[in-house]
């Protein structure tokens, strides 16, 4: 099976690249059937470097991908660093040209981002801990442009109508921001909440003053044939999104 990418849907200078991977194609089996990237969930680790070299080569990855130890925190890898072990980090920042940043996803929100200009790229992995904590506000400052000139895509991560999360989760983003009220309804589950984490990042992104946002229209966990879901599956891979600069 040829591997499947997601392009996000956004007006990007031409130089910027970018893409989100599925589970299609890939050379893993068993629980992590597909192109499962992530080295640290229990695939054999070279079916995980067959399956990296094989998405560098046919999405023509510039450079060597930086593959972060995300750890649901707020700091921010420079694309460009050295490093000889995978940064400790939950986003990547690139100001120059074939530097790609890359986040693993299997259910958490991955959100793209680039100037209007071409200049600077961006990726962040935001689960709700690493969104309540400021993990986009962080990646914007790292980017060290104007707010009113960044775009933003989210990529695929569990939606609205499959995020239940206990009201301790709720309490915390609305102790932070009032509006994020909107983003949470009744479980069916008493004392439970469904979370819509795109619209919580859409608030994040909006107060930070990033007006110009796409895409998050995406679930993973209900979309098994394409998907990885650490929530549907527990035991699962991790895809990836990644961006650069030509």
């Amino acid at each position: 099976m040829p591997l499947f990418f997601i392009q996000p849907d956004w007006p990007a200078p031409a130089r910027v690249r970018a893409l989100s991977t599925t589970r299609a194609g890939g050379l893993s089996v068993g629980a992590f059937t597909g192109l499962n990237l992530g080295d640290h969930v229990g695939d054999d680790p070279a079916t995980v470097l067959a399956n990296r070299a094989l998405l560098q080569q046919e999405a023509s990855i510039p450079g060597r991908i930086p593959w972060l130890t995300q750890v649901h925190g707020t700091a921010v890898h420079q694309a460009g660093a050295p490093f000889t072990t995978a940064p400790e980090a939950d986003a990547a920042c690139a100001h120059q040209a074939r530097q790609p940043c890359a986040v693993m996803t299997a259910d958490c929100l991955p959100v793209l981002f680039c100037d209007r200009a071409g200049t600077v790229v961006a990726a962040a992995h935001a689960g709700w801990r690493g969104l309540h904590a400021g993990v986009l506000e962080e990646t914007l400052n790292a980017m060290g442009c104007e707010p009113a000139e960044v775009l933003a895509w989210m990529g695929p991560a569990i939606g609205p109508n499959a995020f239940e999360v206990g009201p301790e989760v709720r309490d915390a983003f609305l102790a932070d921001q009032a509006e994020a009220v909107a983003a949470f309804t009744p479980s069916p589950n008493v004392g439970k909440w469904l979370a819509d984490i795109y619209a919580l990042a859409r608030l994040r992104l909006a107060r930070a003053g990033v007006s110009a946002v796409y895409g998050g229209e995406h679930c993973t966990v209900s979309d098994p044939a394409r998907f990885y879901s650490y929530r549907r599956d527990s035991q699962t891979g991790r895809m990836v999104s990644l961006i650069w600069l030509e």
